[in-house]
């Protein structure tokens, strides 16, 4: 089972804590949607002929396009590559860009099953300070209009932990997102990224850090709403119901094989990772001169296992002593066992017969415990 991932970086507007390669400038689209053609055609052969089980248009904001861009984005990559027919199709799309007209073309048109919709936030303060496109009135509206136009799997960005937001109107944003029957989650904790609007002004005091003990409150507060609503917490940010986990972000933390599509975009095969120029205009320049503007690593054991660590430990299924012992060798078990034996004392992680899972007290901390179990070459 492989993916496809296809970004599209063109935004309308900054946001003020994005950090994702994009641009503000539109007038690359048809040039930059030509070269993504032309690189399908030039990485048809990067997953050795595994059918496509997800396909997956991030960004920057999918949106934008045309459905006729679409369209031909999706007949290339039918010619070229054996997709499922089950396969998971899902477009990230902004409130700003729902309509619906837009919404049932893309049902009629194109092979996109799933959306994942930007929301954020469901009031005007938080997205003014982030900076959207989008108001309140935009994002409480687009959801039912996609489930009228047939969209049943869903999912929903929301971000805890602003500065300027207080625990009152998280729990209100919780509740609108739960009342809509949304059957997944994605619930991110604000970060300040270097090179960031956000973190200029934090730097120059025109606005507050993240307050991290604000952030820990709003997390456990979400933990236990969506639990109550039937919501299995199946990686640190993400949540849904039974048979709603997402394919393709699973992929990723299940070590499997994708391809990426346009610049910024990352590929893995299995044992070594390349990523695309972050740069439109020679992105642009190289495909069109026949080759894909990448650089390539390949991935020692130690790193292999690190990645591993990394993203399994965040996920409900935890990390498994006898799947390392089976990959990664006897050294690596050992390591393993003697690092994450006083987490587990300390109640941070649950030890099932050589499983090993987050608490919740340990899912607050998951980087810090992951980073403590990695080897160090």
């Amino acid at each position: 089972m492989a993916g496809l991932y296809l970004h599209i970086p063109f935004c309308r507007r900054a946001c003020h804590y994005c950090n994702f390669h994009f641009s503000t400038v539109l007038r690359w689209k048809p040039d930059l949607l030509q070269a993504m053609l032309r690189e399908l055609e030039l990485q048809r052969d990067y997953l050795g002929g595994e059918p496509l089980y997800s396909v997956y248009l991030g960004g920057g904001t999918p949106s934008l396009l045309e459905t006729a861009d679409l369209v031909a984005l999706f007949e290339r990559i039918e010619a070229l590559f054996e997709v499922k027919p089950d396969a998971e199709i899902t477009l990230e799309a902004n409130p700003d860009d729902l309509t619906p007209t837009r919404l049932h073309e893309w049902r009629q048109y194109t092979p996109v099953n799933r959306l994942s919709i930007g929301i954020q936030s469901f009031f005007d303060e938080d997205l003014q300070w982030m900076n959207r496109a989008h108001d309140a009135q935009q994002a409480l509206r687009c959801i039912p209009e996609a489930q009228a136009a047939g969209f049943e799997h869903l999912t929903i960005d929301l971000i805890y932990g602003l500065p300027e937001a207080p625990d009152e109107r998280w729990a209100e944003n919780v509740r609108l997102a739960l009342s809509f029957g949304i059957p997944h989650l994605s619930c991110y904790s604000l970060t300040v990224e270097q090179g960031t609007a956000l973190a200029h002004f934090v730097r120059k005091g025109k606005s507050r850090p993240v307050d991290e003990e604000r952030a820990a409150r709003q997390f456990e507060y979400l933990m236990d709403e969506t639990s109550r609503h039937g919501y299995d917490h199946y990686e640190i940010s993400n949540f849904a119901l039974p048979g709603h986990y997402a394919r393709h972000n699973s992929s990723y933390w299940f070590g499997r094989p994708y391809l990426g599509i346009g610049p910024s975009a990352h590929s893995f095969d299995g044992s070594s990772r390349q990523w695309n120029i972050a740069n439109n205009a020679l992105y642009i320049r190289a495909i069109n001169e026949g080759h894909v503007p990448a650089e390539r690593e390949t991935l020692t054991l130690a790193q292999r296992y690190n990645e591993y660590v990394l993203t399994r430990l965040r996920t409900m299924w935890g990390c498994r002593t006898a799947y390392i012992a089976e990959v990664f060798g006897a050294d690596f078990v050992e390591h393993f066992e003697q690092s994450i034996r006083r987490f587990v004392a300390t109640g941070h992680v649950l030890d099932l017969d050589g499983q090993y899972q987050l608490t919740r007290a340990g899912k607050l901390l998951a980087d810090a415990i992951a980073a403590d179990l990695f080897w160090l070459e």
